[in-house]
């Protein structure tokens, strides 16, 4: 027997209020109700016999005013009908999203039923509310139901994998992600998408109900709290929300010393996010010609928090903007601001460190950032003065160090922009503009952090490529990065002009499998001529990749891997495992030097034995 999920959205009372699922008897609801309010039990329509002693005549009654109110009712009815059978949450192609101001604001109550399809009993048990309401909601808008994603799903995958409800989860939420390829999801926006996105992390993190002798189960999402494991794994699939390799840090940031993380702290994190993409927009409207090239990505100007430039023991006051290539400092002198000037961040040799400024050449201020092209070059030396504490200057080096170690990245995985063989793979030339992408997104959710103060002591352990330069294991996981950046299928005429095939041979499969290309998960080529790199001459390199011919989920595309990791996720994991066991080493010499080791060798053998056990040696 089919039943009903109803979902409503009440208008804001001054009492207090929860949010979250119940059910009542054989129907499932999931709303916003007040609690303890005096006009939750009122009848919603009142009926008046009489009033003031007058009487309703027959011939008194306009039967024009009647039918125009009959025909508003049939109106609002019929637009409620039409609510009725429409998803939970509304798509961007609908291009009108639902902000949340208008769920607060709305006279009338809206109603969204979703009729539940799935079978809620399955051979691991039980599936809790927040997987049935996942499954359906994603599945309506893949344009199907809920049963129907089933079935199909069924058919694609081993029994063992249907059997578990995490993968059916995993497998209607991949699938509509998978349908876009932009850098900020679209969808993003929307408030009711933003709730489902934590919907289904619960649901990923328990997809079974906890307490099955309970006959009725309750849960307001304002008290669940989304674990790390279940954020890592949902949270980068949407495009711009997380990277794969900086996920786990991410989560710490935004959890703290909290056990997990909260709706409210969820939604104030994206929309955080999405303000500054929105801020980056208005950059680009008032650019001066001479950026017409480059992308702003953040501006470093404020009365009260000025930016100095240090020359000859002299500061001298002004703007800072950073864009995807470079970073200008226009100074502001009595006479008003002056031509900026420029210092270009793609050079090779470029390097930032955090630097201490004050006057005569003393280092009374910590709060300032070094750019140089080595000890005996001229730096620019850059403070950033910090009057509340929100690790301005830490956030400033993250930001610079990101877009140096951005153009590292590209020279030492990407193939040269001049390299023929760019046009023999579809679409390895947009690898670099990827590449970049992904580092302008990890900028933007460290300035959400920051404008949310949320953030780690080393705020580099945010942003992917500056992390990946110094984390064991990081080499690896920017092979991935650039297989996955820079791969795709290899068009045929390539394999007839540059490698004929042998006579009688399939050049599409046994020339391609024998040669020392690298293969993403999905089958994507990346070219054996672009591992310039000597880190893939490595043993762990040769090790990783032979281990990736073992397939076992269902892949939607290269980031989207039902029942299984990404190429990405795999290197990933073993870089956070391999970091974890840096920092118990560290911590093991740190201890041992306070208790006061009899002797350096003493301290040697070890680190020596934590590094051993570690891997690293």
């Amino acid at each position: 027997m089919l039943s009903k999920i109803s979902v409503t959205h009440l208008k804001a009372s001054p009492s207090a209020s929860t949010s979250g699922f119940s059910w009542h008897g054989n129907q499932r609801r999931f709303g916003y109700c007040a609690r303890n309010s005096s006009q939750f039990n009122k009848p919603r329509f009142k009926i008046v016999g009489k009033s003031l002693g007058d009487r309703w005549k027959l011939n008194e009654i306009d039967a024009n005013a009647v039918q125009e109110k009959l025909n508003s009712w049939l109106l609002k009815t019929q637009n409620f009908l039409n609510e009725v059978t429409s998803p939970l949450v509304r798509t961007s192609q609908t291009r009108k999203p639902v902000t949340r101001d208008a769920f607060e604001t709305q006279d009338m109550e809206d109603i969204f039923m979703a009729e539940q399809t799935i079978n809620n009993r399955t051979p691991n048990g039980v599936l809790s509310l927040a997987a049935i309401v996942s499954i359906e909601q994603f599945s309506r808008m893949n344009g199907l139901t809920g049963q129907k994603m089933q079935r199909i799903f069924k058919a694609l995958v081993s029994e063992s994998t249907y059997n578990d409800a995490r993968n059916l989860v995993e497998y209607c939420c991949f699938r509509f992600l998978s349908r876009d390829n932009s850098d900020i999801h679209p969808s993003l926006k929307e408030p009711a998408f933003q709730r489902l996105i934590f919907i289904t992390m619960l649901a990923w993190e328990n997809p079974y109900q906890e307490d099955l002798a309970n006959g009725s189960e309750k849960a307001s999402f304002q008290s669940k709290l989304v674990r790390e494991e279940a954020f890592v794994r949902v949270a980068p699939a949407i495009s711009g929300v997380a990277d794969r390799s900086t996920a786990h840090n991410l989560f710490k940031a935004l959890a703290g010393d909290e056990q997990g993380i909260s709706l409210s702290l969820w939604l104030t994190y994206v929309d955080e996010l999405i303000k500054v993409h929105e801020g980056r927009k208005s950059y680009q409207t008032r650019q001066s010609p001479d950026l017409s090239e480059e992308r702003i990505l953040c501006i470093g100007s404020s009365r009260k928090r000025p930016v100095l430039k240090w020359e000859n023991n002299m500061a001298w006051p002004g703007k800072v903007t950073l864009t995807d290539k470079a970073i200008y400092f226009e100074a502001v002198g009595i006479s008003g601001q002056k031509d900026s000037i420029r210092l270009d961040l793609t050079k090779h040799g470029l390097r930032v460190e955090k630097a201490k400024v004050g006057p005569f050449g003393s280092d009374l201020f910590d709060s300032a950032v070094s750019i140089s092209y080595g000890p005996k070059s001229e730096a620019w030396v850059l403070e950033f003065v910090d009057l509340g504490g929100e690790m301005r200057r830490d956030v400033w080096h993250a930001f610079i160090s990101e877009i140096i170690a951005l153009h590292k990245f590209i020279r030492d995985y990407g193939p040269e922009e001049v390299d023929e063989s760019l046009s023999h793979v579809y679409g390895a030339h947009k690898g670099k503009e990827r590449a970049m992408n992904s580092a302008i997104n990890s900028i933007a959710r460290l300035q959400a952090l920051q404008f949310m103060r949320k953030l780690l002591d080393d705020p580099t352990k945010l942003v992917q490529f500056t992390y990946l330069q110094y984390a064991p294991y990081g080499d690896i996981v920017s092979q991935t990065l650039a297989v996955n950046y820079w791969g795709g299928p290899l068009i045929s005429k390539f394999l007839e002009v540059d490698n004929p095939p042998a006579q009688g041979a399939r050049a599409s499969n046994e020339m391609i499998e024998s040669s020392n290309h690298v293969f993403d998960i999905d089958g994507s080529v990346y070219l054996q001529k672009w591992k310039r790199s000597p880190c893939w001459a490595s043993s762990a390199s040769a090790s990783f990749w032979k281990s990736t011919s073992t397939r076992q989920g269902l892949v939607l595309s290269k980031n989207l891997v039902v029942a299984d990791a990404a190429l990405v996720e795999r290197a990933t994991r073993t870089c956070k495992q391999k970091w974890q066991a840096a920092e118990t080493t560290q911590a093991t010499i740190d201890a041992a030097t306070l208790k006061g080791i009899p002797s350096n060798i003493d301290l040697f053998k070890i680190s020596l034995i934590a590094r051993t056990l570690m891997g690293l040696i």
